[in-house]
């Protein structure tokens, strides 16, 4: 006998508010002034709450005498592998040599764009092109990785030509291809150590700008972490003007809510810039939950690498991801540990009420 899932009515109506798709198969809905009745995951305009009954099964709403909805197809126990089975197929339609358009991605799997758009993105967290542009990058990625020529790898990864990739190639790669093929060993890293309220801090610039900034007890652990971020990158003496940035980023640092008015070099995943370009938009002296940023790039699904992402930060405090908490308000992991989270977020609290 099927497990029903015992909840009241207010229960269940929450479910059809929130279009909860784990609601699916434990009950359906039936609206009085239509006749129709649906599943709590249909994506149709939403009806008063007074013209709503809740049946166990499509079954006893059809006895009823209502009508099953054509959208979400309540009547049918495989309709929501259908369409599983439809952006399946979107994704395979979208890792093809050839870019495809929407409209064109939409015939072929006997869906409308709109509805295809929606439900893709509900499903893989993603939108149909970003999907597209995705796989093209890791396409790109392998290929430079495995020595292929730049030109060659470029169109076979699906660009149609080499100016529509060199115009996104910094947020493909974080560097040009080039650089990408031969492991980064044209990229120069230059590092500084110096004080900072927090303890050590070791600041690193490329030639596009600052591009790590560690926070840490010891020197070495510091420059062993630089060093497995770019492993394949020269380590260059620190001259006088770039001794002036390190100190331009500490002031930064301490002084709590200061920009840092200097050039950045931030490499990362389309989706990780997506989610450390949020991070940046928290004020000084707020916190947000990890279902909170997730909800704000609009991936509510996408939690844990949203996680991920925050932990792979390599700009401390410039990119704040210390102001990202755990959904009940207490701390989570940080990178540069708990204690220094602690503090930063006590510090910017303090600096907003004073």
């Amino acid at each position: 006998m099927k497990n029903v899932l015992r909840v009241n009515d207010d229960q269940r109506w929450q479910s059809v508010v929130e279009r909860d798709p784990n609601a699916d198969g434990q009950f359906v809905f039936a609206v009085t002034t239509t006749g129709i009745f649906c599943r709590p995951s249909c994506r149709a305009k939403h009806a008063l709450r007074k013209n709503v009954r809740f049946f166990v099964d499509a079954g006893e709403a059809l006895t009823a005498g209502f009508r099953p909805c054509k959208r979400c197809q309540p009547d049918q126990e495989n309709a929501h592998q259908q369409r599983l089975d439809k952006i399946t197929r979107a994704c395979h339609l979208l890792e093809q040599d050839t870019p495809i358009t929407l409209e064109k991605l939409a015939q072929d799997v006997a869906m409308s764009p709109f509805h295809l758009h929606r439900l893709f993105k509900a499903t893989t967290g993603m939108t149909p092109k970003a999907w597209q542009q995705s796989y093209r990058a890791r396409r790109l990625r392998d290929a430079l990785a495995k020595g292929e020529a730049v030109t060659q790898a470029v169109l076979n990864a699906g660009y149609p030509d080499s100016s529509s990739y060199y115009r996104k190639a910094d947020e493909t790669l974080g560097m040009t291809a080039k650089q990408f093929r031969k492991g980064g060993d044209k990229v120069a890293v230059r590092y500084a150590m110096a004080d900072c309220t927090l303890g050590r801090c070791l600041v690193a610039e490329s030639e596009r700008g600052i591009c790590a900034i560690l926070l840490g007890d010891d020197d070495a652990g510091l420059i062993a972490g630089l060093h497995e971020m770019f492993p394949a990158a020269r380590d260059e003496p620190a001259d006088a003007h770039f001794q002036q940035r390190v100190q331009q980023v500490i002031t930064s640092i301490n002084a709590r809510n200061t920009p840092l008015p200097l050039p950045l070099d931030i490499q990362g995943t389309a989706f990780q810039q997506q989610v450390w370009q949020a991070l940046r938009a928290i004020p000084c002296g707020e916190t947000v939950s990890y279902q909170q940023l997730a909800n704000a790039i609009g991936k509510p699904k996408a939690v844990r690498a949203v996680a991920s992402a925050c932990g792979a930060n390599k700009l401390a405090i410039v990119i704040p991801c210390h102001r990202v908490v755990r959904g009940d308000g207490s701390l989570s992991g940080y990178r540069w540990g708990v204690a220094r989270k602690a503090q930063l977020l006590r510090r910017e609290t303090q600096c907003e009420e004073s």
